[in-house]
């Protein structure tokens, strides 16, 4: 019975894995058939793709997954589809602004589902512009320092062109001009002793609002579950 019990756990615990990969794997996927679809599905030639197939390839992404989401966001797979990408912008319990990016290939049914899941958290949609004015287009690196100083290594990294460092232990977290982010990465890359964990493109908040009430941290998770 106990070793019943055992492999019961066991088997649990593997399809909750196997399903949360599911999840990410799609997300991946979504970003690269995007990238693909918004430029040029030669990789070399357009960064936002080679970032998106990065990430994929550094969460262990089968290379038959990313080839296949290439093919089908370039519209040269057999199962092609048109994917869009969109934004809504809301505000949260307390009044921080939210900015939700989707990739759907139904914008209504998105929408609905957007606003349903921002009000059961006690929040409600705003229009164009009402929040975004308080995010900037930012690159983030997240380095991993295997051989030297963490603190040598951010000077560094600051003179490849980042705007801002921060050393937590052996990984140092990096901002950088979305403009020239590319090239930002690459110089990061090529720095000798250090390992690039993830690399994206993201909204980054100029003014923070702090969570000083509880409620309002419970709601915040339920909106990023």
């Amino acid at each position: 019975m106990s070793g019943h019990s055992k492999w019961s756990t066991i088997k649990h615990k593997k399809g909750a894995a196997d399903a949360k990969r599911g999840q990410l794997f799609t997300k991946l996927s979504r970003e690269i058939m995007v990238a693909a679809r918004e430029g040029d599905s030669n990789p070399e030639m357009n960064f936002r793709l080679r970032l998106a197939i990065d990430n994929a390839k550094s969460l262990n992404m089968p290379k038959d997954n990313i080839d296949r989401a290439v093919a089908r966001g370039a519209g040269t797979g057999g199962d092609a589809v048109i994917l869009e990408q969109i934004s809504y912008e809301a505000y949260g319990p307390g009044g921080a602004g939210i900015i939700v990016e989707a990739l759907t290939d139904n914008k209504n049914r998105t929408a609905a589902e957007v606003r349903a899941q921002i009000t059961r958290a006690g929040g409600n949609l705003a229009g164009a512009g009402a929040v975004s004015w308080n995010f900037e287009n930012k690159g983030l690196i997240t380095v991993e320092v295997t051989n030297g100083d963490p603190d040598d290594v951010a000077l560094e990294i600051v003179d490849a062109g980042a705007e801002d460092v921060e050393v937590e232990g052996t990984i140092v977290q990096v901002t950088a001009p979305y403009e020239s982010f590319a090239d930002v990465k690459s110089g990061v890359e090529a720095l000798p002793g250090i390992n690039v964990e993830s690399g994206e493109l993201a909204l980054v908040p100029t003014t923070l609002v702090p969570w000083t009430i509880k409620v309002q941290c419970k709601h915040y998770v339920c909106l990023m579950l």
